[in-house]
């Protein structure tokens, strides 16, 4: 019994590993989207957003993984332009 709960779980943890993901954000604009920001905000403005929107959304707080990944990707993304 043990050895095929060890199978089941090692099938599991593969199958999560392996599965397919879909990207978290398609480019800049979607993810100023996401975060309620425009064209011209600045890192504060990106920053602020984030925590506001990672605040109602955190898994923590009754909302989603997933919407938090996005809420973070979208961070990543304005972040990294700014900077680049």
């Amino acid at each position: 019994m043990l050895k095929i709960l060890l199978v089941a779980a090692v099938l599991v943890g593969l199958w999560l590993y392996l599965r397919p993901r879909k990207p978290a954000l398609s480019g800049e604009a979607e993810a100023r989207q996401v975060l309620g920001v425009g064209p011209d905000a600045d890192e504060a403005a990106i920053r602020a957003a984030h925590r506001r929107l990672v605040g109602a959304v955190h898994p923590d707080r009754g909302g989603s993984a997933d919407l938090t990944r996005r809420v973070n990707a979208a961070r990543d993304v304005l972040l990294g332009r700014l900077r680049h």
